[in-house]
Parts: structure tokens; C-alpha cells; sequence
């Protein structure tokens, strides 16, 4: 009987040590299956840091371009804003010289026909625009302008004397 459960003893530990043996196996392969795995998400790691660092650089290098366009947009806002501080400044004074120069050619235009005798300057501005006429008599005195309307047609004269009065 001893040797029949030596027999079963030894039967069952082969049969044990066999399964032992595929329960091994089993593992090994399983454990080759997760190195590979483990192998592969290494790869898609260092591929995907890869990537953020390609990225992230191009991220960098595109703010820089950025802030370099910024500064050089701002310094040609500066720029024109100057120029066209320069320009009004220039319009204003050829605003201003225009006026001086129309003042005194009113001035002129005006003394010529203070010292013209009622009668032709009458017949001048009747001749002339309404707007003229009103701006240059606008610009003598009254008594010279009443002896000159006095001289106009009474139509014209009545045309001139209400554009005067406003």
C-alpha cells in the first residue's frame, strides 16, 4: 500500500509538476505579451512628448513672431500718428495764410472800391456774384456801402441788402 501511494504520490506530483510546468509556461507568455505591450506604450510615450515638445516650440516660435509684428504695428501706428499731427499742424497754417491772403485781397478789393465813385462800383457789383459782392461790401464801411447801393438797380440792390443783413 505504501508503494501504491508512492506510486500515486509521485503520479501526482509528475502530474502536478506538469501543470506547474504549463502554468509557468502560461506566465512566461504572458509575461512577454505585457513586456511588448509595456514596450509599445514606452513608444507612443516618447512619441507623444516628442510631439509636445515639436509643438510647444512651434508655440514659442509663432509668439515671438507674434510680439515681433505687434511692436513693429505699434511703431508704425506711432509713426503715423505723427505724420498726421505734422499734417494738421500744416493745414491749419495753410488755413491760417489763406485767410491772411483773402483778408487782404478783400482789403485791397476793398479800399479800390471805397475810392471808386458810387455810380461804377455799383455797376461792378451788380455785375459780380451775389456771394462776392456781399463779402466784399461786408468789409467797407456803412456809409460807402448805403451811397453804393443807392446806385444799384433796386432789384439787386434789395438781393445784396438782404444777404448783408444776415
Amino acid at each position: 500500500m505504501r508503494a501504491i501511494f508512492l506510486l500515486f504520490l509521485f503520479t501526482s506530483l509528475y502530474a502536478n509538476d506538469d501543470k506547474l510546468f504549463e502554468c509557468t509556461e502560461i506566465f512566461q507568455a504572458r509575461k512577454d505579451e505585457l513586456l511588448i505591450e509595456l514596450e509599445r506604450i514606452d513608444e507612443q510615450k516618447q512619441s507623444l512628448e516628442a510631439l509636445k515638445s515639436a509643438t510647444q516650440d512651434l508655440l514659442d516660435r509663432r509668439e515671438t513672431r507674434v510680439a515681433k509684428e505687434e511692436a513693429e504695428v505699434s511703431a508704425k501706428l506711432e509713426e503715423l500718428k505723427k505724420v498726421e499731427q505734422n499734417i494738421q499742424k500744416l493745414t491749419a497754417k495753410n488755413e491760417e495764410i489763406l485767410t491772411q491772403i483773402k483778408e487782404q485781397k478783400s482789403s485791397k478789393m476793398a479800399q479800390a472800391f471805397a475810392k471808386m465813385k458810387p455810380a461804377a462800383a455799383a455797376n461792378i457789383l451788380s455785375e459780380m456774384e451775389l456771394d462776392d459782392a456781399v463779402e466784399l461790401l461786408s468789409t467797407l464801411k456803412p456809409d460807402i456801402v448805403s451811397k453804393i447801393v443807392a446806385k444799384m438797380e433796386p432789384k439787386k440792390a434789395s438781393t445784396i441788402s438782404t444777404s448783408l443783413a444776415k
